[in-house]
């Protein structure tokens, strides 16, 4: 318990289906959430939940309310003093409420995402045993793998945005690239992360937007012999590119290559949530909420994300 309790946020584009009808987030948004406390390796599962609501501009009686369901086991290790792999298995369930088809599900395994990170620097300054400063730096990427069903034919005249959004997988290989930064002042610290994902065409040609992830958040850590809580809030920024199919910006509209509205947005959110470890067993969960948004003029709307794991280091 007296080595450093690295804190991480990293909202990544690969895994959790957080996704909407017409904002183009599509099937694949990473939450790496708050690492746990592990020597060599670890492995755990997780929940991650997501609520949108979407109402058209020029048609509000045109609407949809969709829930994303994230059913994941997350696995890390470490490579010497140096290196780290992380892996994430989803397995998504997604309920959507709208005007046309009612209530409709759709669930499966989602796409398969691996990490490796390489930490660049770890300095550690003791003054006294009241007065500790550390910090870290990590840079690394990854690969999203396509192995999440995409059963929708983006070339069909009737294929909406909706559906393309439902998918449980991207079919395409994404690239991942981000780096993290703690620092911590005794038992205060501060995580900032970037994070970008790199969406690529897949075999239909069809592209969801890149997007940029940024957050800074702040932790206290309190601790006795048996466990030690760890309360954590901040902010987070992500921003998505537009949707593409052949090369070209998706906008909003019945088909798919018309309309008014680019696909794609912004989004800046506050967060607060807490960590409990009892020896080698972590237990953690936070809430977001949008401080700011728009999605597609605003006609999308985050009412709210959350998360819960349950953690084993080994």
């Amino acid at each position: 318990m007296k080595k450093l309790f690295i804190v991480a946020i990293l909202l990544l584009a690969a895994s959790s289906s957080y996704a909407c009808s017409i904002c183009g987030c599509g099937g694949g948004n990473l939450y790496m959430g708050l690492f746990p406390n592990f020597k060599t390796k670890f492995i755990g599962i997780r929940y991650n939940y997501a609520e949108y609501h979407t109402s058209l501009l020029n048609n509000p009686a045109q609407f949809s309310h969709n829930f994303y369901n994230s059913f994941e086991i997350w696995s890390g290790f470490n490579i010497g003093k140096r290196f780290q792999v992380l892996a994430f298995l989803p397995y998504h369930y997604n309920v959507q409420f709208d005007d046309d088809m009612g209530h409709t599900t759709k669930n499966g395994m989602g796409d398969i995402t691996v990490l490796a990170n390489y930490k660049l620097f770890d300095t550690r300054y003791l003054k006294n045993q009241t007065n500790k400063t550390s910090q870290q730096l990590w840079i690394g990427g990854g690969i999203k793998l396509p192995t999440g069903a995409f059963n929708v034919d983006v070339h069909d005249s009737t294929t909406t945005l909706a559906d393309i959004n439902a998918q449980i997988g991207t079919g395409s290989v994404d690239l991942l690239v981000n780096a993290r930064h703690t620092v911590q002042f005794n038992n205060f610290g501060i995580n900032t992360s970037v994070g970008y994902k790199i969406g690529l065409p897949n075999n239909q040609n069809y592209k969801y937007g890149n997007k940029l992830s940024m957050n800074s958040i702040a932790f206290y850590r309190i601790e006795n012999r048996r466990f030690s809580i760890i309360p954590n809030a901040g902010l987070a920024f992500e921003n998505i590119e537009s949707n593409q199919l052949n090369g070209q910006k998706i906008y909003l509209s019945d088909g798919l290559n018309s309309g008014t509205f680019a696909t794609g947005g912004h989004l800046l959110s506050a967060l607060a949530g807490a960590e409990l470890t009892l020896k080698q067993i972590t237990i953690g969960a936070n809430i977001q909420v949008p401080v700011t948004q728009d999605f597609a003029a605003g006609q999308t709307k985050l009412n709210v994300r959350g998360m819960l794991h349950v953690t084993f280091a080994l």
